[in-house]
């Protein structure tokens, strides 16, 4: 049964993100699976499930195809809000903060640790893009099949990440009778955070 009592207070958000991420990964099938919303330039949000592929006391990383509408989103609005949500131990977290391109260095390493067929469809894929039909799709990563026969398939130059730099997060607890935990971090100017409790 999951704890349902307040979370002790913990004065970096980072080490309590890691806490309970680490529980929620021995328990959670994805635990790393994460709600990315995003906002265009006018306003209209646009949300959907990415994977963290990295995490260190900068920030939340993720990869995409630089062409996709969450990437032209973000080039023309850096905020972006995430959300991570566990069922089994019945608690969430909310980042908001702006992104910043991920290094050259930091994207290859990825890309190269990511199975063969992956790295092929970031090159045979148009995300985002209308798609006339599957086969349309399938023939793409045939070509590119054919284009890289070994393990070496280099780096599409629109393909890399981002990196979450967080301004605030909001860890809630469900508790019972819906009398829940909600401890929220705010940056401060100096680089640290205020800390303090949300009604629930």
């Amino acid at each position: 049964m999951p704890d349902d009592s307040p979370a002790p207070l913990v004065t970096d958000p980072f080490a309590r993100f890691r806490e309970w991420f680490a529980e929620a990964d021995a328990r959670e099938p994805d635990a790393n699976a994460m709600t990315v919303a995003t906002a265009a330039p006018d306003g209209r949000p646009s949300a959907r499930i990415l994977l963290l592929k990295g995490v260190d006391d900068r920030g939340f990383v993720f990869y995409t195809n630089k062409t996709s509408r969450k990437s032209g989103e973000l080039e023309a609005n850096p905020h972006v809000a995430l959300l991570f949500h566990w069922k089994s131990l019945a608690r969430q977290v909310r980042i908001e903060g702006r992104v910043e391109s991920v290094t050259d260095g930091e994207a290859d390493a990825y890309f190269a640790s990511r199975p063969r067929i992956s790295r092929l469809g970031a090159w045979a894929s148009d995300q985002s893009r209308p798609l006339d039909a599957r086969l349309t799709l399938e023939r793409r990563l045939a070509a590119f099949e054919a284009k890289y026969p070994g393990e070496d398939v280099p780096r599409p130059p629109y393909w890399s990440g981002y990196r979450v730099l967080p301004a605030s997060f909001e860890f809630w607890q469900n508790m019972p009778f819906r009398l829940h935990d909600r401890t929220l971090y705010t940056r401060t100017p100096d680089g640290g955070w205020a800390i303090g409790k949300l009604f629930p």
